[in-house]
């Protein structure tokens, strides 16, 4: 792959939807493979430190696979005197929360239990095709639904009403309409979506469909023990605990409410 070398001017940290912080290096525009980049993937604080990357580092970077910009490593010989070693943040940067590093690799995560970070993403994993697949709500609207102040959870979409919806249209457009109608037609949905669309970290649609076929009900999965959730096919006690620790973690006051509100509606 054709290698180049520029020069990172910036280390930003991006949140996502499962809470992990992720690093991006910001640099000088490189032409590299056919397009012109201008930030690349450091992965996370291992790869940071055992490259020993810093602020103002002359880089060497290629495209992985010919696609994904990442650093091959740092030009020593030019680093400029004042650049100092780089750590990622000890709180979220978007809500403030501690971060915590997985027990199991070395991703550093979010605590916040309502980053707004991972709520935007987890909204759009939510709403996705392959998991609750409404129709008609886009990253934007979502966005919007959030600064708005009417969803604080993926429970609040059931909650949405046709006014909250219209002053996002303009008058007279039928598009919210059909949004809450594609909403609605979510609850018909198999449980295996649902398990799915909760964003439970290992557990993708596949496992979505094990496990509802295993419990039959959200509700029996969320009473499973890691014993229990272990005992499933293809369910390893990485994913057993993932599962676990989702039903188990601390609510806010406003998604105990939901619930209680739902009455089990999402169930």
């Amino acid at each position: 792959p054709e290698i180049k070398e520029t020069v990172l001017r910036q280390i930003v940290v991006q949140v996502g939807r499962t809470g992990v912080l992720t690093p991006k290096a910001v640099v000088d525009p490189v032409r590299l493979a056919g397009t012109t980049v201008t930030n690349a993937t450091l992965h996370n604080q291992d790869f940071i430190s055992e490259k020993d990357i810093r602020g103002g580092d002359p880089v060497r970077i290629r495209k992985a696979g010919e696609i994904i910009p990442e650093i091959l490593g740092v030009v020593p010989e030019k680093r400029p005197p004042e650049a100092i070693p780089y750590f990622l943040p000890p709180v979220c940067p978007v809500c403030g929360a501690p971060v915590e590093r997985d027990e199991d690799g070395a991703a550093l995560r979010c605590t916040g239990a309502e980053c707004p970070a991972q709520l935007s993403r987890n909204i759009a994993h939510f709403v996705s095709r392959d998991a609750m697949d409404i129709d008609g709500l886009g990253s934007a609207i979502v966005d919007q639904l959030i600064a708005a102040g009417h969803i604080q959870s993926p429970a609040d979409l059931y909650f949405l009403t046709l006014e909250q919806l219209s002053s996002l249209w303009k008058k007279g457009d039928k598009a919210p309409r059909k949004l809450l109608a594609s909403i609605e037609a979510t609850n018909a949905n198999d449980l295996s979506r649902l398990i799915y669309a909760l964003g439970i970290r290992q557990v993708g649609a596949k496992a979505g469909k094990v496990l509802a076929q295993a419990f039959g009900t959200l509700d029996a999965l969320m009473e499973a023990d890691e014993a229990r959730l272990t005992q499933v096919p293809d369910v390893g006690e990485i994913t057993a605990r993932s599962i676990a620790a989702c039903f188990r973690a601390p609510q806010s006051p406003h998604m105990v409410e939901r619930r209680r509100e739902a009455g089990g509606r999402l169930t």
